[in-house]
C-alpha cells in the first residue's frame, strides 16, 4: 500500500510531466517542473528505494566495464549482518562495519566535507546495521568519532594509508559474538590471497552488493610511506569505509578498510586496521 507521500509525489510527477509537454508545445520553459522536481528530490531519500537490478551508467570507478562480478547479499547472514551504511544528515552515505558493539569503523573522508573544510560533526552521523531497503537490525547516532593525527582529505596520496575513522555509537547494537575482530597485521597478507568486498555502492546504495570472488593484490604504501593493500575486488563509490575480508577455518576477517576504487577497471585500495604507524587521536570538533 502507498503512503501519502508515495501518492502525492506519484501525482507531482504527473503533473509536472503534463505540464512540461504543454509548456513546450507553447514554446516556453518548464521552469515550474524543475522546481516540482528539486522538490521531489528532497523528498524522495525519506523512502525506501527498492533495488530490482544493477542500475548502471556508462561506467563506475573500481568495476572493469561490461563485467560486473557483484551480487546481491543477505544482511541477515555473516559477514554482511556485521555490515551497516553509514549517513551523515547532510546526506551523505558510505559503508561501516562493527569491530565491537559500539564501534565502527569506516573511511575518515566519507566524514569530510569539502566546504567548509572539516569534519562533520559527529552527532550528525548515524549507523543503520545490516540495512537493506527498508529495514534494518539496528540503529545508533554517533557520540565522537576518531582518525590517524597525520589524515588529510585535501593531500589523499600523502595519507591515504591512515584514511579510516573509529566511530563511538551512543549504545550498543550487536553482541560481541556478532561483530569482526581485528586480528590480521599486514605480515600475514599475502599476494593471491583470497578476499570478498561489499558495501552499499553508488549504483544500488540501499543493499549490500558483493565481489565473492577477487584477491589480494599485492602491498603499496602513500607518499608519506603508511601501507595500503591493494586487490582486485570490483567495488566503486559507496563502497569506502567497507571490510575487505578472508574466511578460514575459524570465520571471517578483517584485513582492512576500503578507500580507493580503480578508476578503469575492478580493483582498489585499502587501508590496514593494524597499522603499527602513528596511532590515533580524536578529531577535533
Amino acid at each position: 500500500m502507498q503512503t501519502k507521500l508515495q501518492h502525492f509525489t506519484s501525482a507531482l510527477r504527473t503533473v509536472c510531466s503534463q505540464t512540461l509537454r504543454r509548456a513546450l508545445a507553447a514554446g516556453l520553459g518548464g521552469a515550474a517542473c524543475v522546481a516540482a522536481g528539486v522538490a521531489i528530490s528532497l523528498l524522495l531519500p525519506t523512502l525506501p528505494a527498492h533495488a530490482e537490478g544493477p542500475g548502471y551508467r556508462i561506467h563506475l570507478a573500481g568495476v572493469t566495464p561490461f563485467a560486473d562480478p557483484r551480487q546481491r547479499v543477505s544482511t541477515t547472514q555473516a559477514p554482511w549482518s556485521a555490515i551497516g551504511r553509514v549517513q551523515t544528515e547532510l546526506g551523505s552515505r558510505c559503508t561501516g562495519f562493527l569491530i565491537s558493539p559500539v564501534l565502527v569503523e569506516t573511511a575518515a573522508h566519507c566524514l569530510w566535507l569539502t566546504q567548509p573544510q572539516r569534519f562533520v560533526q559527529p552527532t550528525s552521523v548515524h549507523f543503520l546495521r545490516a540495512y537493506s531497503g527498508d529495514k534494518f537490525t539496528a540503529h545508533a547516532r554517533v557520540v565522537r568519532f576518531i582518525v590517524p593525527p597525520g589524515y588529510s582529505p585535501n593531500q589523499e596520496s600523502l595519507s591515504a594509508g591512515l584514511d579510516h575513522a573509529t566511530l563511538v555509537l551512543d549504545h550498543p547494537v550487536a553482541r560481541p559474538d556478532e561483530v569482526f575482530h581485528v586480528s590480521t597485521t599486514p605480515d600475514a597478507i599475502k599476494p593471491g590471497m583470497a578476499v570478498v568486498l561489499g558495501g552499499y555502492e553508488q549504483n544500488m546504495p540501499d543493499v549490500i552488493t558483493a565481489d565473492l570472488h577477487c584477491h589480494m593484490t599485492g602491498l603499496t604504501q602513500d607518499r608519506s610511506g603508511n601501507p595500503l593493500f591493494s586487490h582486485d575486488c570490483a567495488g566503486t563509490h559507496g563502497s569506502s569505509g567497507a571490510p575487505l575480508l578472508y574466511q578460514d577455518a575459524s570465520g571471517w576477517h578483517v584485513l582492512g578498510v576500503q578507500v580507493l576504487a580503480s578508476s578503469a577497471h575492478a580493483g582498489g585500495q585499502a587501508v590496514p586496521l593494524l597499522n603499527g604507524r602513528g596511532g590515533t587521536s580524536e578529531d577535533p570538533q
